[in-house]
């Protein structure tokens, strides 16, 4: 008898996954990104908080599809169920050559300077990235439980330095800087709006990767009720985090301050504790990194775990080991291809790439509950979309318009990102053929 996946994953585990899923180096850094983009504290907040209702808008969607649809990939799942395998095909193919492998390449490096700087240690950021990379993926291998353990423990420490950081900056530094005197710095036009839409570029990135818990479904204890939890519970806890992370970013720089710090919580951490402070969020920062690490290797995966099983990749990444139950060479499959991308030094310009591509396939994920509630009839749900089709429409259109604005404001980077995925079209008909 085949191995199965087993389900030893609970409703913590799932908000942890949650949360690391989302919680990168991207809230260190891309307040100050979002600051040099739209230039008064209204609209970098606003940014913010727009960009946290679209992630919650996002958790609601797929909380209904995981209820509907509990199976392994996620994501992967139900475009090929909704539509097509060759949509399916190709939302993995970008994953696992662009958005997976590309962010644990460059999050790996980040870790590899964080490192270094803490420890004056004299090796290469690139050995120390590999390093990482090697142990993690090994961890992953010898079971979910374990897995979990380490995803779940990374991200209480996570957590804890964001509250660190919200705390110190809140009470011990004692002038504020923050005014929210007016909207926007110059009157409101389509130039305005335009840059509030590439601000929300940096914002989406940072709150992307909740949607990842969902290619673990197959792991998860009960999963029609703890994943939506979990998702729920998850990007509300995130939002809450990222927006007082900018509210003592605020309060503590200005918004002027922001924009021209490069890394705006070691300066708030300063201003409270001096260097000592500025130490403390650089370990945060190294921690939050690896438990990203972690997360990644976690779940991708399970997406190309289904791609195989359907005949549209390697035969022997459908197996499960069968004492961990785990997917061990897809796991290995995807942490070695991070690490050719991270040894390559292309994974900044291949991050470029991502935003349009991530957000073809939010839209396209979302307007499957319209094929599903039409496909399953009247039949109840454990969860159902508060609002919809009005909120589920929204946050469709607000992918779209994510999409046509990240083309018109980055068309080079945009089109070859587009152009990554369509490369995946004559690999599919290969992998069909052959299987």
């Amino acid at each position: 008898m085949l191995a199965q996946f087993a389900r030893r994953l609970g409703l913590f585990d799932a908000t942890m996954i949650v949360m690391g899923g989302i919680i990168g180096s991207g809230i260190f850094i891309n307040p100050h990104v979002v600051a040099t983009i739209v230039h008064t504290p209204l609209l970098i907040f606003g940014a913010w908080a727009f960009g946290g209702l679209i992630a919650l808008a996002g958790a609601f969607i797929y909380a209904e599809l995981a209820a509907r649809r509990p199976e392994v990939g996620g994501q992967y799942a139900y475009i090929r169920e909704a539509y097509h395998p060759l949509l399916a095909f190709l939302f993995g193919w970008g994953l696992f050559l662009v958005s997976t492998s590309g962010g644990l390449a460059a999050v790996a490096m980040t870790f590899a300077r964080y490192f270094i700087e803490l420890t004056g240690t004299a090796f290469p950021d690139w050995s120390i990235a590999v390093t990482a990379l090697v142990l993690l993926t090994a961890l992953n291998c010898l079971g979910v439980r374990t897995g979990g353990t380490v995803q779940s423990t990374l991200m209480v420490i996570k957590i804890a330095a964001v509250t660190f950081l919200v705390v110190c900056g809140y009470l011990l530094v004692t002038e504020t800087k923050l005014n929210f005197h007016s909207v926007s710095d110059s009157s409101i036009s389509f130039d305005v709006l335009t840059s509030f839409g590439a601000a929300l570029v940096p914002v989406m990135f940072a709150f992307g990767g909740w949607q990842t818990a969902n290619f673990i479904a197959g792991e998860i204890k009960e999963p029609q009720k703890n994943l939506p939890r979990g998702l729920l519970i998850g990007v509300v806890g995130v939002v809450l985090l990222y927006l007082a992370v900018n509210l003592v970013s605020l309060r503590a720089l200005g918004a002027d301050g922001l924009a021209q710090s490069l890394a705006p919580a070691s300066e708030v951490m300063r201003a409270a504790l001096g260097d000592r402070g500025a130490t403390i969020i650089a370990l945060g920062i190294a921690i939050s990194t690896l438990g990203f690490l972690s997360q990644g290797i976690l779940t991708s995966p399970r997406v190309y775990y289904a791609m195989a099983q359907d005949g549209l990749f390697f035969q022997s990444v459908a197996t499960l080991h069968p004492k961990t139950r785990v997917p061990v060479i897809a796991v290995i499959l995807q942490g070695s291809f991070a690490i050719l991308v991270a040894l390559s030094g292309t994974y900044e310009q291949i991050l470029s790439y991502v935003v349009s591509d991530d957000f073809i396939f939010f839209g396209l994920t979302a307007s499957c509950i319209f094929v599903f509630r039409r496909r399953d009839g009247a039949s109840r749900q454990p969860f159902a979309t508060p609002g919809h089709p009005y909120t589920t429409g929204i946050f469709v259109l607000v992918c779209v318009a994510v999409v046509i604005n990240t083309i018109h404001r980055y068309p080079v980077n945009t089109l070859i990102g587009i152009a990554i995925l369509l490369t995946g079209i004559p690999v599919y008909f290969y992998w069909k053929k052959r299987y």
